[in-house]
C-alpha cells in the first residue's frame, strides 16, 4: 500500500481533491481536500488508532474493515492543481453533494447556502421577498424534519425543546427551509410530545 508520493509529484499536486473507494463493492466512502500526502493519511491514521473517539469514526472503521479482508483503500485524485484551498473547499462541497452515504463528519463548506438542492427551490430562494413582521411569532426551521416526512405541517409540529408556557405566549408560528418562510400557522393547542401523543417521540413540546 502507498503511503507517501513520489519525491517531487506532491509539489506538483498543489492543492487536491480526492476520493477514498472501497474496493469492495467500488463505493466512494469519503471526500477530502489536502496537499502533500493527505489523501494516505487517513489509512495510516486508521492503523494507528486506539481511542474510544477514533474507534467511533465511521471513516477509519470502514478503513480497518477493508483491511481486514487484505485489502487497500483505494485512493481517487478527483481534481488537482488547484490554486487556493476555497477552491478546493468549493470542490470538495460539490463532490459531497454528490455521493451519498459518506462517511464524513460534516457537509461540505458552503453546502448550507449553495449545495445540492432542486432548481425550483433555487427560483424560489431568489426570488423571495423580504419578511415583514408584524407580530411575535416563533421561527422554526424544518430543514432535517421536512426531509423526513415532506409534509410542511407534519415537520413543524414535531417535537422542540421550549417551555410549553413560552410557547403559548405565542400565536403565530413560521416554518422556514434555509432561510424561506414555507408554511405559517396558528397554534390551537401546545401539548408535551410524549409517547402516549405521538409514538416514537422524545420528550419536548408540539403543536398542533
Amino acid at each position: 500500500m502507498r503511503e507517501k508520493f513520489p519525491p517531487g509529484v506532491s509539489d506538483r499536486l498543489k492543492w487536491y481533491v480526492y476520493r477514498l473507494i472501497d474496493p469492495r463493492n467500488g463505493e466512494t466512502f469519503y471526500v477530502g481536500k489536502g496537499k502533500g500526502d493527505r489523501i494516505f493519511q487517513h489509512a495510516k491514521g486508521a492503523l494507528e488508532s486506539t481511542s474510544d473517539e477514533d474507534a467511533a469514526d465511521l471513516k477509519l472503521l470502514r478503513i480497518k474493515e477493508i483491511g481486514s479482508v487484505g485489502l487497500d483503500v483505494g485512493h481517487i485524485i478527483h481534481r488537482h492543481n488547484i490554486d487556493t484551498e476555497e477552491i478546493a473547499f468549493q470542490i470538495e462541497a460539490a463532490l459531497i453533494d454528490a455521493y451519498p452515504a459518506l462517511t464524513n463528519k460534516v457537509g461540505g463548506h458552503g453546502s448550507g447556502d449553495y449545495g445540492c438542492r432542486h432548481v425550483e427551490e433555487i427560483v424560489l430562494e431568489y426570488e423571495s421577498m423580504e419578511f415583514e413582521v408584524k407580530e411575535p411569532l416563533i421561527l422554526i426551521s424544518i430543514a432535517r424534519s421536512y426531509e423526513e416526512r415532506s409534509d410542511v405541517y407534519e415537520a413543524v409540529r414535531w417535537a422542540w425543546r421550549i417551555d410549553v408556557k413560552r410557547a403559548r405566549r405565542y400565536n403565530l408560528v413560521l416554518a422556514h427551509r434555509r432561510g424561506i418562510a414555507v408554511g405559517a400557522f396558528r397554534p390551537e393547542e401546545w401539548l408535551p410530545a410524549t409517547k402516549a401523543n405521538i409514538p416514537a417521540l422524545a420528550d419536548g413540546v408540539v403543536g398542533r
